[in-house]
Order: structure tokens, then sequence, then C-alpha cells
């Protein structure tokens, strides 16, 4: 099975395809994700700007914003192509595709003309303070707190509390920050969203070191921390409304979350290929082992399918549903076969080199985007009709 793109998505993909041929360089690739050093840092700034200024770093947005009004065909080829180009992501991908929306719907005219060209060209990174110690599945039981007050310095919230599992912390300018206003409310209402500068007194960000040596995820710790009253992100005590937003479009991702899983068992069949495990035969002559490599090579199709499906149901006009959590679940119970598969494979080999980190950070899919534990319990209600107890 095919998915057939129409003429308009082939011909915005052969223009994007030559402007990547034209522009990106292999000074540009040498991307490794978390990366902290400053010289690299300007270096991905001066990409994002490229492709900021060739109206290809957001294309998704409206053209009055700086991006091209694009439909979802053409969003789907340009995650393709930049794959294919082994281009490097946007400096401010939680910012671009999460936090920009959820500022154009619910953002004053002000905010909008103040952050969304900044995001667009990677000046500012942005992050989302959701998740607390005691708030992460159950996110309407965050307990962080902004209290309303003024002083000679003007009207502010003083925000105190603490998040964890923040994604680019480290790297910020910006944060989309979940407060409790109204602790007497219940606990879907009472929130609002605030916009914090991350460098604001008070602001204090901890690394979590993972298990592969990066500082990929963070604690941030609030205290005493003033926001000025007009960097408050739709209505006050309807922040909730304002965070699904944002994880709505968080969730949409799953469209191309296939792109990277064929690429990975298509190496890891490539390299089963190539590795002798006795008597002369490679991992591929051994009917165990390919019986494991056809079983990953097939749910990575089966991946493919569930999003494409996704894919035409919007296309259609039904709204993203359940379908994200299917893909989700399936993706990351994929990843942990697949880095089972390459021990199988290679032995002791895969404990070092890219499958070695593969395998190491294979942990973390059932946790990111949504728990799969979470992702079961939608299936489970929307999908299948089950009671929620």
């Amino acid at each position: 099975m095919d998915f057939h793109y129409p003429p308009e998505a082939e011909a915005f993909r052969a223009e994007f395809r030559s402007w990547l041929d034209q522009h990106l360089t292999d000074r540009y690739r040498d991307w490794s994700g978390f990366h902290e050093d400053p010289e690299r840092l300007a270096t991905m700034r001066e990409w994002n700007a490229l492709l900021a200024d060739a109206g290809y770093a957001a294309i998704a947005w409206p053209e009055e914003y700086g991006g091209r009004g694009a439909s979802l065909l053409e969003q789907l080829v340009w995650a393709e192509e930049m794959h294919r180009a082994q281009a490097p992501p946007t400096l401010n991908p939680i910012g671009l595709a999460n936090i920009a929306p959820t500022i154009m719907h619910y953002g004053s005219e002000e905010q909008k003309r103040h952050y969304l060209p900044k995001m667009l060209r990677g000046d500012h990174i942005w992050c989302q303070g959701f998740s607390e110690p005691d708030a992460g599945s159950d996110l309407a039981a965050l307990s962080a707190t902004a209290v309303r007050a003024q002083s000679a310095s003007g009207d502010a919230y003083v925000v105190n509390g603490q998040k964890v599992w923040n994604t680019f912390g480290n790297l910020a300018t910006h944060c989309e920050l979940l407060v409790r206003t109204d602790p007497a409310a219940p606990k879907h209402r009472g929130i609002s969203c605030l916009i914090v500068e991350m460098d604001s007194p008070g602001v204090e960000v901890r690394p979590l070191v993972t298990i592969t040596g990066e500082r990929e995820f963070n604690e941030i710790f609030f205290t005493d921390v003033r926001v000025p009253a007009e960097n408050l992100l739709g209505p006050e005590n309807d922040g909730w409304r304002v965070a699904m937003t944002t994880l709505a479009h968080e969730r949409a991702g799953v469209a191309n979350l296939h792109l990277s899983v064929r690429k990975k068992v298509a190496d890891l069949i490539a390299t089963a290929r190539e590795t002798m495990i006795g008597n002369g035969r490679a991992a591929t002559d051994d009917p165990v082992l390919r019986q494991r490599l056809a079983k990953v090579h097939l749910e990575a199709e089966l991946l493919k399918l569930l999003s494409w499906r996704a894919v035409s149901g919007m296309l259609h006009g039904r709204e993203q549903g359940p379908e994200s959590s299917v893909a989700k679940l399936v993706w990351s119970d994929l990843e942990q076969e697949i880095a089972e598969v390459a021990g199988e494979v290679l032995g002791a080999d895969a404990n070092q080199g890219s499958w070695g980190y593969q395998r190491v950070y294979a942990r973390s899919y059932p946790l990111v985007g949504g728990t799969t534990q979470i992702n079961k319990n939608v299936i489970a209600q929307r999908i299948l009709g089950l009671p929620r107890r």
C-alpha cells in the first residue's frame, strides 16, 4: 500500500528538495539534539534562520505569521524531505509546533507580534512548564501557585512551585507555565497559563542527567518569581483549555513517527546481513533471528499504516482522536523490541556505538509524549468503550 500525494504536494516536494540540496551542508547536519555548546547553538540558529527566511521553518503557520499556510499533506512532505536529507530539526521544536498555535489562538495581538517572529527564527527557545513531581499523568493536580500582587513595579503574578521532566529547560529563554491561581476552585479550574522569561530572578533550572549522559530533562524551581500580568496567556483561571490546545498539537506529531522507526529497522536488517554469527553464516541466515527481524519490519509498516489512517481521517474532516494514542503505543513498544533484536543480532557489540546509545535511550519511549499507561486508558475508554473503573 502506498500513500499517493496530489500534484500540488509533489510540486512542493520538488521545490523543498531542491532548496535543501542547495542549502543543507555537513556543517548543519552535525546536530546532537540537546547540545549546549554556544558555538554549536549559534550554528543551529543560522540553520533555523535559513529555514525561516525561506518560509520553511513552520510551514503550517498562517502566512501572516511567517508560515505558508501549508496543507496537511504538504506538512507530511516537509517531514519526509527533512528526514530524507538528514536535516537537523528546527532549534525550537516545542515552541514552533506546540506553543505557537496556542499563542495564535489565545494570545493578545501584542503577544503575537512580540513572541512569534523570534520563535520562528530560533532567537527564542521555549519549554513547557506542565508536569510536577505529583502531577504528571494527572496534570490537573498541579500545585505550583501564582498570586496576583500590586507593587511599585506594576501588576504581576508571584509564582512559587516546581516543575519536572522539562525538555529544553536548560536552553530555553521562555516557558509556557501552568499555575494554580484559584486554589478553592475544582482542580480543572482555577489554573492559569503564564509566559515566563527563564532569566527572571527566582527561576532555577536543575538538569536531570539521563542514563545516556545527556542533560535532556530538567527540574525548574520558581521562588517568588514576578511575572508581569500582561504575560497571562488566555483568560485567568481558564488555563486548562489553554494547556489542552498545546497538548493537542504535541500529540499531532505522531503521524511522522514511522519515518525514523522504519529507517532504524532498515539499518538493523542491513547490519544483520553483515554480522557473522558463526560457521560463516550471517545473522539473517538464522531462522529465529530472521523471524525477529521480519516481525519488527512488519510492525514498522503497521505503524506507517496507522499514521496514514489518521492522516486520511483528518483529510476527510475528522478531528484527530484516539488514533494518536494507538500510534504512540505501537511506536514505543516497537522501539523496545528493536533494541532487543539489536542485542540478539550483535551480542555484546550492541552495547557500544550508535546501537548501544539507542538501546539505552529506548527505555524513555514509554514515557515521552504521554505514558504507556495513559495511552492504554485512552484506547480502553475511547475505542473499546470500557468504563473508567
